[in-house]
Parts: C-alpha cells; sequence; structure tokens
C-alpha cells in the first residue's frame, strides 16, 4: 500500500499510509494531513488514490505545490517522488513487492521504440467499484479524477446496454515518428498514455465503450484536432488522438 513520509530539515515526521480514497493537506485541523505552518494554505493539495494510481491536486494553494523542484497543478505520483510543501517534504513510497499496488507507469510516446510499445504499458487489473466518497470531500475537485476511473461521462449513461463497440477491442495505432505503425490493444480497464511532467491522459475501458480523459499537463489533448475539457470523452472508431506530440488513431477491432 503506498505510503507518505513527512519530513522538514531532514527530520522524519510522520509516516501515512495512504489507505483513503481521498487524502486532504493543509494548515487547518479538517485535513487528513495537518501541517500546521503558516507556509501551508488551509486546504494546500490532495491525492486521490483511484485504482493502482496515486493523483496528487494543487488546491490554488498560496505558495504552490511542487514534486521533485518542479511546480505542479495535477500530477500523477510515482515511486520515490517528493512532495514540497514549504519547508516541509512528503516522499511518496509504494511497496513493489506486493502485487498490484505499484502505480501505472507512464508512456512517453515521444520514445517509444520499435517492438516494444505493449511492453511500455502497465495497464491496470479489472476495476474494482469505486469507494463512496467521504463526507469531507469535495465531489467537484476529484470529477477528473473519477471520471478518468469509471467513466461516467453523460454520453455513457445515455448509451443502450446492447451498445455493439462495447464487445469489439479498442487499439491505438501510433500514426506518426519513429514508431509509426506500431499498435497497443486497449485490453485492460485503464490504460495510461502521455509523457510524465508535459501531458498524460488515460483510456478507460467500460461497458459502454472507451473514454479518455485528461489528467495531467496544461494543454489538453486533442481528439479529432478538437481539445478535450474536463469530462471524459467517449472515443469513437478512428477517431485521431493528439498527445505529448503523437498523433494516434483509435480503432475498435471486430
Amino acid at each position: 500500500m503506498p505510503k507518505l513520509i513527512l519530513s522538514m530539515d531532514g527530520l522524519v515526521l510522520k509516516e501515512i499510509i495512504l489507505n483513503k480514497e481521498r487524502t486532504s493537506i493543509g494548515r487547518k485541523a479538517s485535513n487528513d494531513i495537518q501541517i500546521d505552518n503558516l507556509a501551508i494554505s488551509g486546504h494546500h493539495a490532495v491525492i486521490t488514490c483511484i485504482l493502482n494510481d496515486a493523483f496528487l491536486e494543487d488546491q490554488s494553494s498560496t505558495n504552490g505545490t511542487y514534486v521533485n523542484g518542479q511546480p505542479i497543478k495535477k500530477y500523477v505520483l510515482q515511486n520515490n517522488d517528493v512532495v514540497e510543501l514549504g519547508k516541509y517534504r512528503l516522499k511518496y513510497l509504494v511497496d513493489t513487492g506486493t502485487p498490484g499496488l505499484s502505480p501505472s507507469e507512464m508512456v512517453d510516446t515521444a520514445s517509444l521504440k520499435p517492438f516494444e510499445v505493449s511492453l511500455d504499458i502497465q495497464a491496470e487489473p479489472p476495476a474494482r467499484p469505486a469507494p463512496a466518497p467521504s463526507a469531507a470531500g469535495n465531489p467537484q475537485r476529484t470529477q477528473l479524477i473519477r471520471q478518468a476511473a469509471t467513466a461516467t461521462a453523460p454520453a455513457e449513461q445515455a448509451e443502450p446496454s446492447n451498445n455493439p463497440g462495447a464487445e469489439r477491442l479498442g487499439v491505438i495505432q501510433v500514426l506518426n515518428g519513429a514508431n509509426a505503425g506500431r499498435e497497443l490493444e486497449l485490453s485492460k480497464s485503464l490504460t495510461t498514455l502521455g509523457k510524465p511532467g508535459r501531458q498524460v491522459a488515460v483510456i478507460t475501458r467500460r461497458a459502454h465503450g472507451y473514454f479518455i480523459t485528461h489528467v495531467e499537463g496544461g494543454n489538453f489533448p486533442l481528439v479529432n484536432g478538437r481539445a478535450l475539457d474536463a469530462q471524459a470523452h467517449r472515443l469513437n472508431d478512428h477517431d485521431i488522438i493528439e498527445l505529448a506530440g503523437v498523433k494516434m488513431e483509435f480503432f475498435l477491432r471486430p
């Protein structure tokens, strides 16, 4: 199970197990992790755990949230990342020896090597039911992450259960660069694509089809030349996705 090691000036203060869906960090006592320091905002940041991934999001804090020295707004945490809040440090650790608990590896689509497309992506196991949000949670702040895991977009809710596309396997094919023509089958419930620190999105496989959701980066991915918004977007056969400088085609294999 992932955990955080809180320290200041090299002195370890506390160890926090991330066993909740939503863990808030801030100066006020209502936070799950309270850091009583004026450099920390009342509600500074939040970590949302979805399946095997942990998403860090700055809550419009005064002094900002940093990961490994870089300012972030939304970020997918990886093993050994160091979150910096003023003089405090939160080191993110994952017990990689426990099956199913290591976070998804991000795919640097700009540096995929031939014949390694399927090996460079660690998709998630079949989805577990998402736990209900806590009373203290803010559903609007976690809406983006929830959609990435559950794809509860309006289009999905309105789709009839006998949707023929739901039975067909989705595939991503790289269209440009040295890896043009390489394919990745989207056989798992959640696949993470993109380049950490630049642009990251997730594609989820649900009963009513495949959905893509923006997770990280100042620019949203493009689908057929149009930028996504914060909502989960359903992918249609032969949609063109542009992500981290790479063009990919999504199609359904019979």
